[in-house]
């Protein structure tokens, strides 16, 4: 299993390039960020970092063609893999928050979108002539003719089961988002099945889940700062729930309280009174790893189920003090997965 670190943002491409060189001495796979709509440009951004890093993958997560239509997307992306000599990638969504929330754009055909968008990033890829008449998008008379490199790595960002089941026929793998390990073997065993539908036998079909690290020295620091960022997992969501989190009844409890959890992330304050703490502690280490480092072996173990469960690679997304995450990754953890 590969593994990869989710930076925060709104770092300035100086800090990003400094944890990307971080990252990469540890022989890391990737660095991401995510497509917020009031950060730092996420291709611009990893400019810098692009330069002055050698192997590391370098791109944002995740970008929607309702934001960005797939040509203007293609250009971005293509322009930072010539800059990084091929190491440029990309998370794919077509969801209804973010960006396109913040700019009123209502998501339609969303299995749709991500198809085709990822196909006119793929033959633009190429470097050939592209003329695409989708149903959603159109490209006509785009050449970049000027492309050297690599082909970029493009996945596709699915949590529902009709994404799932569509990107696995055509994506060069799928993107996962707080998914436990055994939510991950369920999209595991969708994604053979497609597979096996449509004949496709591709031993590089790559799936990656979207994980937070909250892992400190001390406990309560470690669940304090993942019950400030809850609202941005998608497990306390009723829309995106997977059973098995915790009981029902204690669910029912966190979406009756949504309005506090979304307190908690703009004022960036982990008191919330109106959900028993008990509650809050089993859910945020049930979607997120929040041991201590002592207790490091726990996240080694759950680390080893999500690649039990089919999982290739691992992002995850650091906090406050990322060279310590780093730095922890690198030297405790990476070594029990080669």
């Amino acid at each position: 299993m590969k593994f990869h670190i989710i930076l925060e943002a709104n770092n300035s491409p100086e800090r990003i390039a400094e944890l990307a060189r971080l990252a990469e001495s540890f022989g890391m796979a990737g660095i991401w960020v995510s497509n917020m709509h009031d950060s730092r440009d996420p291709f611009i951004n990893f400019v810098e970092a692009a330069r002055t890093t050698k192997t590391i993958k370098l791109g944002p997560v995740a970008v929607s063609p309702y934001e960005l239509h797939p040509l203007k997307m293609a250009n971005a992306l293509l322009t930072l893999n010539e800059i990084s000599g091929g190491r440029a990638h990309i998370g794919v969504g077509a969801g209804d928050g973010g960006t396109a929330t913040a700019m009123g754009l209502p998501a339609v055909r969303r299995v749709r979108a991500a198809r085709e968008c990822t196909e006119i990033i793929e033959a633009a890829a190429t470097g050939e002539p592209v003329q695409y008449d989708g149903e959603m998008y159109k490209v006509m008379y785009y050449h970049s003719s000027w492309v050297t490199q690599p082909k970029p790595d493009v996945f596709v960002c699915a949590g529902g089961p009709q994404m799932i089941k569509s990107s696995a026929k055509y994506a060069q793998g799928i993107y996962l988002g707080d998914h436990l390990p055994a939510h991950v073997a369920a999209v595991t065993e969708s994604i053979r099945a497609e597979h096996s539908a449509i004949g496709r036998n591709d031993e590089n079909f790559r799936l990656l889940n979207f994980w937070a690290w909250h892992v400190k020295d001390d406990q309560d620091a470690a669940r304090a700062e993942a019950r400030v960022w809850l609202a941005m997992r998608a497990t306390p969501w009723k829309m995106f729930y997977h059973r098995g989190i915790l009981p029902d009844k204690d669910m029912q409890v966190v979406w009756d309280n949504m309005g506090p959890i979304n307190r908690a992330y703009y004022k960036r304050d982990p008191d919330i009174p109106e959900i028993p703490l008990d509650i809050l502690d089993r859910l945020v280490d049930q979607c997120s790893s929040t041991s201590t480092i002592d207790n490091i072996d726990h996240e080694i173990k759950r680390l080893k189920a999500f690649e039990a469960a089919g999982l290739t690679d691992i992002c995850l997304r650091v906090y406050d003090q990322p060279e310590k995450s780093i730095s922890l990754i690198g030297n405790d953890v990476m070594p029990a997965f080669q």
